[in-house]
């Protein structure tokens, strides 16, 4: 990929990048482990992010 992004692709990127993260334990522990996985959790290999 090129260094030099569109600003829009970098934006998401970067929000993509944010949200790919799993569910904070506290919230596991608070929900009884009702929520334990992320809906927008994603891996680079299998789901890729709109240009």
């Amino acid at each position: 990929m090129a260094r030099n992004k569109p600003l829009g692709k970098k934006l998401r990127l970067a929000s993509a990048l944010k949200e790919n993260r799993s569910v904070p334990t506290w919230i596991i522990v608070r929900t009884k482990g009702k929520v334990r996985t992320h809906p927008k959790k994603r891996s680079w290999r299998n789901r890729k992010i709109k240009p």
